[in-house]
């Protein structure tokens, strides 16, 4: 996941409220009580391999960058997938410097729905860090780089479909499986393969880890990287300051600017994170760039951002001073579909049935979930174990939530393939 920590005021930021209404068909009915816990034994026992698997991917340094690392886990996210019966491609980064972008097809019952599954195999850590702090568990908490973003989500992704694989015949027409390796970096690479498959499916679930308080997450933040490169005119600062154009002076006025966008509509932040400027204190600075962050929550309120930005940048405060902005990448907002609330209810009762309660909220950070639903495919996402404090050396995974997680993930694809409400949706795919 990109953006930051999660922490339970997530659900504060703005997006709907969890999900309330009654369900037509009991989840307890699309998978009885007996399936879901024989799905929960079996996971149960698959626990150790689990761990170790765990362990073996936290201890690969696999930051964005480290392509060799990241290959290293798609090789063996290829063979899992492999060995349970999926038929794999892997998609090589065309400019040669990410990993591959690993994708699965399972083929499943004619006229059933189609779904999407997204897991992502880069961390944001740089090389060394698994030796500095490898794995490890103590008293029920296990750590390590990625542990929760999201090398525990993606084993949840792969156990929780090979044990729904050994229930019974898929409930899919067709399921893929995208394991990405560039997520944590906007996923530049991989976005037009989940742009494509998503486009076929009518549901997608992304396997970033739950909140730290348990939450799934029906809802995120857009976010929107921008580089802003601001030109004026070099002098020297003492002899003929006059002659000079301070890009600096003219950024300082954006800054202010910009900050003042955050809270213009509700739910919306402008971040500027770096400026760069100037050569020396004697020269009137040429060039300053600037980066800037923007969230939102709603497609709207972010697209006003952004010409906000723009009208900004077109009116320098400096005179004679030019202003440039490049949009690096951007995540329109994962907005809560009607749709996704279908699947927070089904969500909800089989959590019911597994012996814990679960609600859905609203968070700041963005990821692929961001794309599909921006597509218009219902989504859900937060589906791994229980975790906080992503992107730090204090990144943790509840190790306690791993087996009932992948169990709820498990009996959820089994509901939402067998769903007759899910599964009307072939025939109309607008979301």
């Amino acid at each position: 996941m990109r953006g930051g920590y999660r922490t339970p005021s997530d659900a504060r930021l703005g997006g709907p409220p969890p999900y309330t209404r009654r369900m037509t068909t009991p989840s307890t009915d699309l998978v009885p009580p007996a399936e879901l816990a024989a799905l929960r034994a079996r996971l149960a026992a698959a626990e150790p391999a689990l761990l170790a698997d765990l362990e073996r991917l936290v201890n690969l340094d696999c930051g964005s960058y480290t392509r060799d690392g990241v290959n290293e886990v798609a090789t063996w996210t290829t063979a899992f997938l492999e060995r349970i019966g999926g038929d794999v491609i892997r998609h090589p980064d065309p400019d040669g410097v990410l990993g591959d972008t690993v994708e699965a097809v399972f083929h499943g019952e004619a006229g059933g729905p189609r779904a999407l599954l997204v897991g992502h195999t880069d961390t944001v850590f740089p090389e060394g860090t698994a030796a500095a702090r490898p794995f490890r568990i103590e008293d029920g908490r296990a750590t390590g780089p990625g542990v929760t973003d999201m090398k525990s989500g993606l084993l949840t992704l792969l156990y929780g479909l090979e044990a729904a694989l050994a229930a019974g015949p898929l409930p899919f027409e067709r399921l893929t499986v995208i394991a990405n390796p560039d997520e944590e970096i906007g996923s530049p690479a991989s976005t037009p393969h989940v742009e494509r498959v998503a486009r076929a499916s009518d549901v997608a679930f992304s396997l970033e880890c739950a909140r730290a308080n348990g939450d799934i997450v029906s809802s995120r933040k857009g976010t929107g990287d921008y580089v802003i490169t601001v030109t004026g005119r070099a002098a020297h600062a003492g002899v003929e300051p006059e002659k000079g154009r301070s890009a600096i002076l003219a950024a300082a006025h954006l800054v202010v600017d910009l900050h003042a966008l955050n809270g213009r509509w509700p739910g919306v932040t402008c971040n500027v994170g770096v400026i760069e400027g100037g050569i020396r204190p004697n020269v009137v600075a040429e060039r300053t760039v600037l980066q800037v962050d923007l969230r939102a929550v709603e497609r709207a309120s972010m697209a006003a951002a952004d010409a906000a930005i723009r009208a900004l940048t077109a009116a320098p405060a400096v005179p004679d001073v030019t202003i440039d902005v490049d949009l690096r990448h951007r995540h329109w907002p994962m907005e809560k579909l009607p749709r996704s609330g279908r699947l927070v209810a089904l969500a909800q009762g089989l959590a019911a049935g597994l012996g814990f309660e679960v609600r859905d909220a609203a968070t700041g950070g963005a990821s692929d979930a961001n794309t599909t639903a921006g597509l218009g495919v219902p989504t859900l996402d937060g589906l791994g174990p229980i975790g906080g404090m992503d992107h730090s050396p204090e990144e943790w995974l509840d190790a306690a939530s791993i087996v009932p997680r992948t169990a709820l993930f498990a009996a959820l694809l089994l509901a939402t393939g067998r769903d007759a409400e899910v599964r009307a949706w072939r025939t109309d795919v607008a979301g």
